[in-house]
C-alpha cells in the first residue's frame, strides 16, 4: 500500500469507546456476547472489554469528554481508536488534508484525536504490536475481573454511520480525502414505506468498512428514526466477524440478546438462489440468519440485533471469499426493520 493510497498510514481498528447514562446495560450486553473485562485505564473510571482482536471500551466517567456526549446522545459509542504507524504524524496530516483536531484537555483518552462524525473522536493509536501497547503500559489489572467464554467473534468487520439527508456525500468526502478511504458500493433501497440510500467505503488498509446512510423521501424512515433519538449523527452498528456464525449464534442463546426476526418465505427461496451455503440449514433458519452471494461459490451469512444501546444495535457476519454487505438480503432487512417500526408505532 503506498502512502499515497494510504496517506495517515493507517494499520486498522484498535477499539470502540461506548459511554451511557448512569444506568445502563452496556455491561451486560458485552458479556452476553462473550467480552471479558479485565483491565482499567489508570486514574480514569474506562474499563476494557476484549474478546479476540476487538477491543471495547465503556466510559464511566461522569465528567468529561463523553459524559457530556452521553448527554446529548444517550448511550452511544462515542469515540474509536484507529492504528497508525506514527501518531503525531496522522494528526498533522489528518488536519493538513482538512480534518479538526481535538484539544487534549477536551479528550478522555491520552491520545491525539480529531473530529468525526456528529463530533465522536478518532483516536490515533500507534502502540499496538504484541510487545508494545496501550493496554500494557496505559491500563492496569482490575481487582475483580469479568471473565466469560468467548463467543467466537474475531474482529470488527465494518461500523455503519447514519447522517442527515443532504450531508451523505460530505462524509463520504471526509473519509476519502482525510484517510483515504475507497468507494466500493453504493446502494438505493426501498422498502414498502420508507426507503434510503447509503455509501460504502473501505479504509486503505483495506481491513474495514464504513457505509454510510441517509434517509430517503418520508421523514419516519429509519435513518431518521435513529438521528431523532440519537439527537444527531453517528455509529447506528458495528459488524462483528466470526468464522462460524451458526456457532456464534448457538453460543448466544440464552444471553438476552434477541435479533430481527425474518418473514418464512425468505427461506423458501434464499437456498435456491445461493445453494452453495455449507453450514446446516435448519440451524440458518432456526436463528434467522440471512444468506447472500456476490459470486459463485462464495457467499456470507449475517444476522442482525434489535436495537441493543439507544437506536444502536450489532450485525454478525461470517463471510467465505465474499466482500458484499449483503445486498440480496437488503429488501428482507429493510422491511423487517419496518415491520419493527409498525409495531412500535413509528411508520
Amino acid at each position: 500500500m503506498t502512502e499515497s493510497k494510504n496517506p495517515l498510514r493507517m494499520r486498522g481498528i484498535e477499539f470502540t469507546e461506548f459511554a451511557e447514562p448512569a444506568i445502563g446495560n452496556m455491561h451486560r450486553v458485552f458479556t452476553g456476547f462473550g467480552f471479558s473485562m479485565t483491565r482499567k485505564l489508570k486514574g480514569k473510571d474506562i474499563v476494557h472489554y476484549r474478546q479476540n482482536g476487538i477491543h471495547f471500551l465503556l466510559n464511566r466517567e461522569r465528567r468529561g469528554f463523553s459524559a457530556a456526549f452521553t448527554e446529548t446522545h444517550g448511550p452511544a459509542i462515542c469515540s474509536m481508536g484507529w492504528r497508525v504507524d506514527d501518531a503525531e504524524f496522522a494528526l498533522s496530516e489528518a488536519v493538513r488534508r482538512g480534518a479538526t483536531p481535538a484539544a487534549p484537555l477536551d479528550c478522555d483518552l491520552p491520545y491525539p484525536a480529531i473530529y468525526g462524525i456528529g463530533d465522536s473522536l478518532i483516536y490515533f493509536i500507534d502502540r499496538f504490536s504484541d510487545t508494545d501497547n496501550i493496554w500494557q503500559t496505559d491500563f492496569e489489572s482490575l481487582e475483580d475481573p469479568v471473565l466469560v467464554r468467548d463467543k467466537g467473534f474475531i474482529a470488527i468487520d465494518h461500523l455503519t454511520n447514519n447522517v442527515y439527508k443532504g450531508t451523505m456525500h460530505k462524509w463520504a468526502e471526509f473519509y476519502k480525502s482525510v484517510f483515504g478511504f475507497e468507494e466500493v458500493r453504493y446502494f438505493d433501497i426501498k422498502g414498502r414505506k420508507t426507503a434510503l440510500v447509503s455509501f460504502a467505503l473501505r479504509s486503505p488498509d483495506g481491513s474495514f468498512c464504513i457505509p454510510i446512510n441517509e434517509g430517503k423521501d418520508d421523514n419516519n424512515n429509519q435513518i431518521d428514526e435513529y438521528l431523532n433519538e440519537y439527537n444527531g449523527p453517528g455509529v447506528q452498528h458495528l459488524a462483528f466477524l466470526t468464522n462460524d456464525l451458526v456457532a456464534s449464534c448457538d453460543a448466544l442463546d440464552g444471553s438476552g440478546i434477541e435479533t430481527l426476526d425474518i418473514h418464512d418465505d425468505y427461506y423458501d427461496q434464499v437456498f435456491k438462489r445461493v445453494p452453495w451455503v455449507r453450514e446446516d440449514r435448519d440451524k440458518i433458519r432456526q436463528h434467522q440468519i440471512l444468506a447472500d452471494s456476490q459470486s459463485e461459490g462464495s457467499y456470507l451469512l449475517q444476522i442482525f440485533t434489535k436495537n441493543l444501546f439507544g437506536p444502536i444495535f450489532i450485525e454478525m457476519i461470517q463471510r467465505e471469499d465474499d466482500l458484499g454487505f449483503g445486498e440480496g438480503n437488503f429488501q428482507a432487512l429493510f422491511e423487517s426493520i419496518e415491520r419493527d417500526q409498525e409495531r412500535r408505532g413509528v411508520i
